[in-house]
C-alpha cells in the first residue's frame, strides 16, 4: 500500500504573512515533521495562487486582503517545509480546492489497483483543507483518506473543529 501526504497551503502569507496566526505558526514544525516521515517522492504540497486582479474576484470581493500572489515572497512555501521534501511536487491552485489535484490523486489511485492512501494537512482546515479534502473523497469514495489535526489550523480554533467534525462525518480518518 503507498501512502502519500498532501500538505496544503503552508505558505508564508497564511503562516506569519497577511493572513497568518498563531495557530498557523504553532502547527510549523508538526507539519514539518509530519514530511519527514514520508518519502520526498510521497509529498504533495498545493499553493494557493493569486494575481494582480485577486480584489476584483469572488474571493476578493468576500475576502479583500490580497495575499499568495504569485511570485511574492507570500506565496512562497515556508522554506523549511519545501526543503524537506525537494521533489515534492506541487499544484498551484486559483481557488480553495483544487480540481487537478483530485484528478492526479485519483488516476494514481486507479493506477496502483486501489492501493493508495491519502494524508491531508495544513492550512485552513475550515477552507482549502476541507475543499481539498472532500474533492480526494467525491473523486474515489473508497480511498483511505486521513487528517492529522496537529498539523491542521483553522481560521479559528472553532472552525476548525466545526471542519474535522464535517469531515469526520463524511468518512475522513481523523488521527
Amino acid at each position: 500500500m503507498r501512502k502519500i501526504l498532501i500538505v496544503v497551503d503552508m505558505q508564508n502569507d497564511f503562516i506569519n504573512g497577511a493572513l497568518g496566526s498563531q495557530e498557523a505558526v504553532g502547527i510549523v514544525d508538526n507539519v514539518h515533521a509530519k514530511i519527514t516521515e514520508y518519502d520526498p517522492a510521497d509529498v504533495i504540497f498545493t499553493r494557493d495562487t493569486h494575481h494582480e486582479d485577486y480584489l476584483q474576484t469572488q474571493e476578493g470581493r468576500n475576502l479583500p486582503v490580497e495575499h499568495c500572489i504569485e511570485g511574492t515572497d507570500g506565496w512562497q512555501i515556508r522554506s523549511e517545509l519545501a526543503a524537506a521534501a525537494p521533489e515534492a511536487m506541487i499544484f498551484d491552485k486559483p481557488t480553495f480546492g483544487s480540481t487537478e489535484l483530485a484528478d492526479y490523486v485519483g488516476k494514481l489511485y486507479d493506477e496502483l489497483g486501489g492501493e493508495l492512501e491519502v494524508e491531508v494537512i495544513g492550512l485552513c482546515t475550515d477552507i482549502c483543507v476541507i475543499s481539498n479534502t472532500l474533492l480526494l473523497k467525491a473523486e474515489r469514495p473508497e480511498m483511505q483518506i486521513s487528517l492529522d489535526p496537529a498539523c491542521c489550523a483553522g481560521v479559528t480554533p472553532e472552525k476548525h473543529a466545526a471542519a474535522i467534525e464535517a469531515m469526520a462525518s463524511c468518512q475522513i480518518r481523523i488521527l
